[in-house]
């Protein structure tokens, strides 16, 4: 990924499923210049990879913690992750 990015994957728990949560994470990714995806896990919480300029990257933790209009966010947990295989784009998986 060179020029100083980084990699980020969150884990979201609360109400963050069937809430749109996935779809308005990917609309700020974007906006924002992240890369990566956003999927849903089988115990209701929501994966989220970033990798991006490491001030994206915190905005977009900080945006996790409010998410959708409908979602309830309870937790937010971060793990570094190495940006050796920086995706394209922002998928929904």
């Amino acid at each position: 990924m060179g020029g100083g990015g980084v990699c980020k994957r969150f884990v979201v728990s609360g109400r963050v499923q069937g809430v749109s949560f996935r779809a308005y994470t990917r609309s700020e990714a974007l906006g924002l210049g992240i890369t990566g995806y956003a999927r849903n896990l089988p115990d209701g919480r929501v994966e989220v990879l970033a990798c991006g300029d490491p001030q994206a990257v915190e905005c977009i933790h900080q945006w996790l913690w409010a998410g959708s209009p409908a979602s309830r966010v309870t937790a937010v947990t971060v793990i570094d992750v190495e940006p050796d295989n920086d995706p394209h784009g922002f998928v929904i998986g």
